[in-house]
């Protein structure tokens, strides 16, 4: 029997624009800010309005998912430089028309040679920084878009960066949230990092919400890139175009500019100067590829995420461990489903700490029926303000230093919460874009790009944009699963899933925000699957998570007990948590989870999308 969910409160009266039909509740239907999207041509939903726009036109003029979700990845690293740049990584899941099953793309690139924790350490660094070119891994994202297009797309190289280079070269309107990052790290700029602020600051001042902005030099990086394709000797073919992009990108002008820069000795977090230690050999060595997903079964459904060099089995762990429960304690709008969520995440997130990493992962006993019972049966009525992860046979679980994080202000808002929190040292937790696509053929790709902000370290002049800081979530200390290792991937927070019934995608979802990425998607799949609820109005509904585990971004610190909720929740519903124990942060009305998501019904073939409308700034759009 389905549980008679509260949905809560709705949004306010500026918000509640449309009324969703009944669904399956003895409640009455909340309001949503937008509609559900249906037709059955193809559905884009991203983080911005423009990329969602961009990758819809390219499903209009022909091309398919794989092309459009390419277009948007790009323009996205002009229209979001505060969440996303080429310098950073890309995590995506697809299925493709042909062939059902999950695969992930993987675009995060390992640590360069020269990242040794003995190097950091003799540097004087007991964390790896949160900005600064001593921590970047080699940059994943633009080869994995281009290997994407390559075996899966259509369309060539120079027409799909055509929207990116032009709104790179012509401008673009900025939003607010690029100029209020700017001005967090404004001296950093102007004191240290003078490149930066030529970029950023061309004015002398952050630009303001809606001044067109320009980025000519990445719109001549892009120019570059298709270029090389026309060069003589390669091959008249689509394929060997995009090779000879790869070929520029990877060994030429653009590893030789950014590593020769970024040797230079500049300004990183922890108040000092270092150098970066990437080399051309590490931008060559490092090639996108494919991996099978990992999944589980949850409700009928099949959960698709990356391995454990990500953190995406922590939802499956979640997933299995609330599979347990009766419908009643997965609501997330009632004190009872909250509570046991927050408990589940908590369990999830420890072993994510003490397991996961680039190397063999014991996941088929952490995803087992059997460690699930085990794990479920340390929840009780009361919040654990523990660190516990779970005990496996013959490994031996890393216990990271517990930092306790700092109290937020009161009305103010805690790290990570979806938006960019930047520090003036440019050191980021959290943030990051999203993009998801179906075609009318059955293509469907999840795909969340991120790192290589413009806080991230100093801007390359000639490339127009910076190195990433993701090294930022491996640890010195030795022992780790995640301790810093040359050519090892640092576990990565991005966590795109794709979502099958019977075999057959019906739903692809992402959302930024760091440590919150899954924990906000599981919200999303305990909605729709259990409690009826159409995306949007998922979507739509009160969120939370836990900050009870030590944070993937620099300083790594965490709020034992911690738990960050949006005020719609209901004060009641607040209330009991803090009875239970939780140490809970109100996050204001609307600011948790920025998913977005697009769907498929298989029988019919009726495509679907819904987008944040949090910061109205994601958009999805279809027909």
């Amino acid at each position: 029997m389905k549980p008679a969910w509260d949905r809560a409160r709705g949004p306010s009266a500026s918000l509640a624009s449309v009324t969703m039909p009944p669904v399956p509740f003895t409640t009455p239907a909340s309001f949503t800010t937008r509609p559900t999207l249906s037709g059955t041509f193809g559905m884009s939903a991203t983080t911005h309005w423009i990329a969602t726009a961009c990758a819809q036109s390219v499903l209009e003029r022909g091309g398919n998912a794989f092309d459009a979700a390419v277009a948007a990845g790009f323009v996205l690293h002009v229209v979001e430089p505060h969440l996303n740049g080429p310098g950073g990584d890309m995590t995506a899941v697809f299925a493709t028309a042909e062939d059902p099953t999950p695969t992930v793309l993987m675009g995060q690139g390992p640590a360069p040679a020269g990242a040794t924790r003995e190097h950091l350490l003799a540097e004087g660094l007991e964390l790896v920084p949160g900005s600064g070119a001593l921590a970047a891994a080699v940059p994943g994202a633009v080869d994995a878009w281009f290997v994407l297009l390559r075996d899966h797309g259509t369309w060539e190289l120079a027409d799909v960066l055509a929207q990116a280079i032009g709104y790179a070269r012509d401008g673009h309107p900025v939003v607010g949230r690029v100029g209020d990052t700017v001005a967090q790290v404004a001296d950093l700029f102007t004191e240290h990092w003078t490149t930066s602020a030529a970029l950023w600051m061309p004015e002398g001042r952050p630009p303001h919400a809606g001044e067109i902005v320009r980025n000519e030099a990445y719109a001549r990086t892009l120019e570059r890139l298709v270029e090389a394709g026309r060069e003589p000797g390669v091959a008249d073919d689509r394929v060997a175009r995009i090779e000879a992009a790869r070929r520029a990108w990877r060994e030429g002008f653009v590893a030789e500019a950014a590593t020769a820069f970024a040797a230079r000795p500049h300004r990183h977090s922890d108040g000092a100067d270092h150098a970066g230690v990437m080399t051309v050999e590490d931008f060559a060595a490092f090639g996108a590829g494919y991996e099978p997903a990992v999944t589980i079964e949850f409700r009928g459904h099949t959960i698709a995420k990356t391995g454990a060099w990500g953190q995406g089995p922590v939802l499956l762990q979640m997933l299995a461990i609330l599979d347990g429960f009766d419908d009643e304690r997965l609501d997330p709008s009632t004190a009872l489903g909250a509570h046991t969520i927050l408990e589940a995440e908590k369990l999830a997130m420890a072993d994510r700490e003490a397991y996961y990493g680039d190397r063999d992962v014991p996941l088929d006993v952490l995803l087992s029926a059997e460690y699930a019972a085990q794990r479920r049966a340390l929840i009780t009525d009361r919040a654990s303000a523990e660190f516990r992860p779970g005990r496996i046979p013959g490994v031996e679980p890393f216990l990271p230093p517990l930092r306790e994080d700092y109290a937020p202000p009161a009305g103010g808002s805690a790290a990570g919460l979806g938006e960019p929190t930047v520090s003036p040292t440019g050191e980021t937790r959290g943030d990051t874009c999203h993009l998801d696509v179906v075609d009318r053929w059955g293509n469907i790709v999840s795909a969340t790009p991120s790192g290589g902000w413009l806080q991230s370290s100093p801007a390359v002049p000639e490339l127009g944009f910076c190195l990433g800081t993701r090294l930022q979530m491996t640890w010195l200390e030795d022992g780790s699963p995640a301790t810093l290792t040359p050519g090892r991937r640092p576990r990565t927070t991005l966590t795109p899933t794709l979502v099958l019934r019977d075999g057959r995608p019906v739903t692809a979802l992402g959302s930024p925000g760091g440590d919150q990425q899954d924990q906000w998607q599981l919200l999303y799949l305990l909605r729709t699957i259990v409690g009826g609820y159409t995306p949007q109005q998922a979507i739509d509904a009160p969120a939370l998570h836990t900050t009870s585990v030590p944070g993937s971004f620099w300083p790594r610190t965490w709020t034992p007990g911690g738990a960050v909720v949006e005020d719609r929740l209901g004060d009641d519903v607040i209330a009991e948590l803090e009875r239970r124990g939780h140490r809970v942060t109100r996050a204001g009305d609307w600011s948790l989870g920025r998913l977005s998501a697009v769907t498929v019904d298989p029988a019919t073939g009726l495509l679907g999308a819904a987008a944040n409308p949090r910061g109205a700034q994601g958009y999805a759009a279809g027909r």
